[in-house]
């Protein structure tokens, strides 16, 4: 309970010097680049998001010059959303990003970003994009918290255990 209300003042306290736009839906980068506009000093991290034309018109569109924009396409899913750029976030020096994804995803982004990011010292403030859809299923949530607690103790996500076995030893769904 202390780690959870340190962490709470700590993204609450702290200064975001980046943004970070989780991909999956274009109103995620329409909405960045908006906020960009209110922060020119910070760059732009898009995880998995749009095409890169498509990202670089959005950001063009709005007047962000982008030297800004940094689009990154290793991610698979939430949890390597965070994954693939915490450590060029702890390299470049920076503690606190807004984080930037639609508001029925964000319960889920929100926890495994406690955890990811937590694990490094990294804050996050919250910048939910309305979607009007209802939010994930819990299960969801509890599965990726588990898989970042999974990558914080092991270095692995847990997105290839059903990779591990080759097919002709898989598991027969038939029987």
């Amino acid at each position: 309970m202390c780690w959870i209300g340190y962490r709470q003042l700590q993204n609450n306290f702290s200064t975001p010097q980046a943004l970070l736009v989780l991909g999956g839906a274009k109103e995620r980068e329409i909405f960045a680049a908006e906020l960009a506009n209110e922060h020119p000093e910070m760059d732009i991290w898009v995880s998995s998001g749009s095409n890169p034309e498509y990202a670089e018109w959005v950001f063009s569109e709005a007047g962000i010059d982008l030297s800004r924009l940094h689009l990154d396409d290793r991610a698979i899913d939430t949890v390597t959303n965070f994954t693939t750029l915490v450590d060029e976030f702890q390299a470049r020096g920076i503690k606190s990003v807004y984080l930037i994804t639609s508001d029925d995803h964000m319960r889920r982004a929100t926890v495994i970003g406690e955890i990811i990011f937590g694990s490094r010292g990294i804050a996050f403030k919250p910048m939910p994009v309305p979607s009007g859809r209802p939010p994930e299923p819990i299960e969801k949530t509890l599965r990726d918290g588990a898989r970042a607690v999974l990558w914080v103790a092991t270095g692995r996500t847990g997105s290839t255990f059903s990779k591990v076995l080759p097919p002709s030893q898989s598991v027969n769904r038939n029987r």
